[in-house]
């Protein structure tokens, strides 16, 4: 009596043996079907025999019959494949119908220029989608590591192979002044730069900008006159004073109004990304949705900035 066998050990590759044989109706036509020795076949088929209890096949006047439970196993086994074949077939994505939640992690400077197009974008072509858009605050990839956030959208660089990142766009700074400032006339050499007064955004001290970096790096400190949060209100605070506010030029155009805006001369590019994992590196949504914010940033792109390939 065969030995009985563990159910689960039987695999697709298996069930394909049984329905090939039983078409067939031979072990040699199968085993040269599948591109595999007759040996193989025939360890199948008696692997299977152990599995279902039943002999599954019986040679009657030299020809090789399949038995009454087989025929059942036999279609049961072409339903399981093709349920599986469609299964592992990804689903048509219609951005129309869908109705998921897709929550977008950035800061001041995309909400102002970049989520709006977006998100017009978006909700014209998915009109259910659920979207929110979060606060990256400097720990954008840990939002993204704990499910809070589906894409991150910034300058952000992180040299770890658990993160996906796309470009968008490169920016560079610029400078804010108030027209009657003594410099307004510009353009600023460095030394100059160094003498003026600052408005220095600290992002919540979550977030150093490119620039401050670099300056650190060539051994030079800013003379700050003021601390702030964020970029929100700057025009406000350099209109009709000395002070000057640091920027990138995109962001410029949204809060420089009014003010003399001049090239800083602290040569930093600001490389704006999108950066997500690996959990929905494949998923029909955040593929598509990536790929429209690439269309939207393409469509809304100007002269500053240098769009990336």
């Amino acid at each position: 009596m065969t030995k009985s066998a563990d159910p689960m050990g039987v695999d697709f590759r298996a069930l394909q043996v049984l329905i090939l044989v039983q078409k067939e109706r031979s072990f040699t036509r199968a085993a040269e079907a599948l591109g595999v020795n007759q040996s193989a076949v025939s360890y199948t088929i008696q692997k299977l025999r152990a599995v279902f209890h039943d002999p599954l096949f019986v040679r009657q006047s030299r020809h090789l019959l399949p038995t009454a439970r087989c025929d059942e196993i036999v279609r049961q086994s072409e339903r399981l494949t093709e349920e599986f074949r469609q299964l592992a077939t990804p689903p048509a994505f219609d951005p129309k119908t869908v109705e998921q939640r897709f929550t977008i992690a950035c800061n001041f400077y995309e909400r102002v220029l970049i989520v709006p197009d977006i998100v017009h974008r978006l909700k014209e072509e998915a009109p259910k989608l659920d979207l929110e858009i979060i606060d990256a605050s400097g720990v954008g990839h840990e939002r993204l590591m704990r499910n809070e956030a589906d894409l991150l959208i910034g300058p952000f660089e992180r040299d770890d192979p658990t993160f996906y990142q796309s470009s968008l766009y490169t920016e560079r700074y610029v400078c804010l002044l108030d027209p009657t400032h003594p410099k307004a006339g510009g353009p600023l050499s460095l030394e100059d730069y160094l003498e003026l007064e600052h408005v220095l955004v600290t992002y919540g001290g979550q977030w150093r900008s490119r620039y401050v970096i670099e300056l650190d790096r060539m051994g030079h400190k800013l003379q700050v006159g003021l601390r702030v949060p964020s970029p929100a209100g700057l025009e406000l605070l350099v209109a009709g004073s000395n002070l000057v506010a640091t920027v990138p030029e995109r962001l410029s155009k949204a809060v420089g109004k009014g003010l003399r805006v001049l090239a800083c001369p602290v040569d930093t590019r600001i490389p704006i990304r999108l950066v997500w994992t690996g959990l929905t590196h494949r998923a029909p949504l955040n593929i598509w949705v990536r790929d429209e914010i690439r269309r939207s940033v393409a469509a809304a792109s100007t002269d500053t900035g240098e769009m990336l390939q």
